[in-house]
């Protein structure tokens, strides 16, 4: 006997999707999707221009306040007085200040010094002499008033400078190598590339409703500075095997608390092609990210589920109506560190000194002095890193020594220890309402006690130090990352401090790092922790091995 067929369901439910605009998904999924569908957030510049900066901050729309500033580069800051352990309890109101952190876009890292000088002054008009240079070449200003923005935004923009797109669910800056066009060994130079980008598409309404943020990188340096391996998109400098030079494209990097590492799409993208095949790459991410879970809405999850090859076949099918060739995989980076710290030849024969400011803290009185500096030593660009630090280009020969003792003089180190080179912070809970601990004065204390505890080291080793779990400071990318939390000191005190992440790395041998289970430290026992572990690698390295390369074999008990 046959069992009879069930009848149609006629109350048959459409399948819950992940927001995907091509495939349908056009309902608001939660309150990010549903601000971006009532209003574009570039709409918000007028109204900041013509009500918010003359009634005042009260007068804010919080949607606005929340939401569609950022596509302006403005975050409310974190109001002072609020510990860490509340960071994840209270409402966004009661973490609001009434001030803002302003975040400038600097494209390629590029300044002159009528730039510098400018964001110096409003730092000092503006914004109590406060700068910090980002690890994505940004400088960002805090304690900003709502008044002042329009006339903050006059300042930028008459020497070419923007916070448009600095912040949002948008394409947000441009990374390029600060060297790019006078580094006798790069690839290529990028500069143009990264101009005809922010040109054609940066404040285009086509890409300012993103699932979320798209960070992007254009290099051929032979360094790999622009760390490439955790962007959304990058295009990487190479040679293909025909002698033409061009870029090797990746995809679906990015970190946070869900780290994945960008893909290779194997394809060999000539210089002229890279504005329309980011806008390719950038159209998928719109169509067919995600939006229906906000932890989800990043490109690196669509890449990850779909596959390099399926990407690969979307993009030229549906955006680009073309097939890309094959093409060759980057060289590897050159050199143990990617920062650009130290002076060097240019192709021009002239030199560029790159110098390490305390973990990218700088203010509005010392951005000046940096371009008086330049300017008598006769350089006229100053440029930013993706390592929090800066390079002065166009250095004749006979005024290298000079401008290094002045910038030496001046706690700009040129020939800094392993510590202050390659220690980041990111901004803490000094500002940040993200933010548990600190993370700018505590890395700086620990680059003192570090060079008082051991003077003689000078293997690359990279301290990242964040203050929460979002890797702002890429904690996981870095020989001993440390993510901010309360811990429990001996005392049994609730205390800030650090979950330790160790041998993390980029280049040669890229991946994530080892967490010891239970490896914790409050950040007064940050400098003995550190001392020890970087003793033991000391005693038991081998030839050329790195820090990442022993952690990976050391045993736990010498981790701890």
């Amino acid at each position: 006997m046959t069992t009879p067929a069930k009848p149609a369901n006629r109350h048959h439910k459409r399948p819950r999707g992940e927001g995907q605009w091509a495939l349908g998904y056009r309902e608001p999924l939660n309150k990010n999707e549903e601000n971006k569908k009532n209003d574009d957030g570039l709409n918000v510049r007028q109204r900041i221009i013509d009500i918010y900066s003359k009634d005042g901050f009260d007068s804010i729309d919080p949607a606005d306040l929340r939401g569609r500033m950022r596509w302006y580069g403005l975050y409310t800051q974190r109001k002072p007085g609020i510990d860490g352990g509340k960071t994840a309890i209270l409402e966004p109101e009661e973490l609001d200040d009434r001030y803002f952190m302003l975040r400038v876009r600097i494209d390629g890292g590029r300044l002159n010094l009528e730039q510098l000088r400018a964001i110096a002054d409003i730092s000092n008009l503006y914004g109590r002499g406060t700068a910090d240079v980002t690890d994505r070449q940004n400088i960002q200003l805090h304690w900003i008033e709502i008044e002042a923005v329009p006339d903050i935004w006059k300042r930028l923009e008459a020497v070419g400078l923007s916070t448009t797109e600095a912040c949002g669910d948008t394409p947000r800056v441009i990374l390029g190598c600060p060297l790019a066009g006078i580094d006798d060994n790069e690839v290529l130079d990028g500069t143009a590339q990264i101009d005809e980008i922010y040109d054609t598409y940066i404040g285009d309404p086509a890409f300012s409703n993103l699932p979320r943020k798209f960070k992007t990188a254009v290099s051929g340096c032979p360094a790999h500075c622009t760390v490439h391996e955790i962007n959304d998109i990058a295009f990487v400098g190479v040679v293909n095997e025909r002698g033409e030079r061009g870029y090797d494209l990746w995809v679906g990097g990015g970190l946070s608390t869900n780290p994945m590492l960008a893909k290779r799409l194997g394809v060999f993208v000539t210089p002229e092609q890279v504005t329309s095949v980011w806008g390719g790459v950038i159209g998928i991410f719109r169509d067919y990210g995600y939006r229906r879970l906000r932890h989800r809405a990043r490109i690196k999850f669509l890449v990850n589920d779909w596959g390099v090859e399926k990407f690969r076949d979307i993009l030229e099918k549906e955006y680009l109506g073309h097939t890309l060739p094959d093409g060759p995989a980057p060289e590897q980076p050159r050199g143990g560190r990617r920062d650009h710290v130290g002076v060097f030849p240019q192709k021009d024969g002239n030199f560029y000194v790159g110098f390490a400011p305390r973990v990218g803290r700088l203010d509005g009185d010392k951005l000046h002095l940096i371009a008086d500096i330049a300017e008598r030593h006769g350089s006229g660009r100053v440029h930013t890193t993706v390592e929090q630090k800066m390079v002065v280009l166009d250095v004749a020969p006979d005024r290298v020594d000079s401008i290094v003792a002045e910038l030496e003089a001046n706690d700009l180190r040129v020939n800094p220890s392993t510590f202050r080179r390659q220690t980041m912070a990111c901004t803490g809970i000094e500002f940040c309402k993200l933010a548990i601990v600190e993370t700018k004065a505590t890395a700086s204390d620990l680059i003192d006690e570090l060079e008082q505890r051991l003077p003689d080291f000078r293997e690359p080793l990279t301290i990242n130090v964040n203050g929460c779990p979002n890797s702002c400071a890429r904690i996981q990318v870095a020989d001993i990352g440390l993510k901010g939390q309360l811990v429990v000191n001996d005392k049994g005190e609730q205390v800030e401090g650090f979950q330790i992440h160790l041998g993390g790395s980029l280049g040669v041998n890229p991946g994530f790092g080892r967490k010891v289970r239970g490896l914790k430290a409050t950040a007064e026992e940050l400098p003995d922790y550190v001392e020890r572990v970087v003793r033991n690698f000391e005693k038991q390295k081998n030839e050329g091995e790195t820090f990442s390369g022993w952690v990976q074999r050391a045993d736990e008990a010498d981790l701890k």
